[in-house]
């Protein structure tokens, strides 16, 4: 359980914050962004992301958790299906605050929350593939290279030869090259 806010409460007591954060995380569940004060976003974030969390999970025991916060079973319903299938991918960060002004009567720091929805980024995922078939690749070639070490020896020395032989007919033809290049160097100093 995480440690409690020190200084003021949001509203007036311990109890009325709880039922404060409940309600503003089921409004943000069923409506999927809120706007409300920077203050309250900042606190609302950590309690819908682990309520999220308890989603993605789907056993009855992380249901009934999510049921004794927030009351209505259509959002936690809601909450389980749709919201904890669309970011199953997803490693965390579930929620985004983005800050849009201040209120007009009392100028009070306004911000956006919403939930982060769209797939985690296809460059991402393709680099963490990536990763993962370079890691088999290197257990697959551990033994294979034991097997190979006198195998590549001799197309070390084959591949040599053929480099040789190929310097050696290209060699005439890079001194004319070179040769006819020279004067036109010459002529643009």
């Amino acid at each position: 359980m995480p440690t409690p806010t020190k200084g003021p409460r949001l509203g007036g007591g311990p109890a009325h914050e709880r039922l404060m954060l409940a309600n503003l995380a089921a409004a943000l569940f069923e409506h999927k962004r809120i706007t409300t004060t920077v203050t309250k976003a900042k606190r609302l974030k950590p309690y819908a992301e682990r309520l999220v969390t308890f989603a993605k999970r789907g056993d009855l025991s992380s249901r009934r958790r999510v049921l004794g916060l927030i009351s209505d079973k259509g959002i936690v319903h809601e909450l389980f299906t749709d919201i904890a299938g669309a970011v199953a991918n997803r490693d965390g960060g579930y929620t985004r605050i983005t800050k849009i002004g201040n209120r007009k009567g009392d100028n009070a720091p306004m911000a956006v929350i919403e939930l982060v929805l769209e797939p985690v980024s296809p460059k991402q995922a393709v680099v963490a593939e990536a990763a993962a078939a370079a890691k088999r690749d290197a257990e697959k070639a551990a033994p294979a290279a034991e097997e190979a070490a006198p195998v590549a020896e001799e197309e070390v020395v084959e591949t040599e030869t053929a480099e040789t032989e190929a310097v050696e007919t290209e060699a005439p033809e890079a001194e004319a090259a070179e040769t006819e290049e020279a004067p036109v160097a010459e002529e643009k100093k």
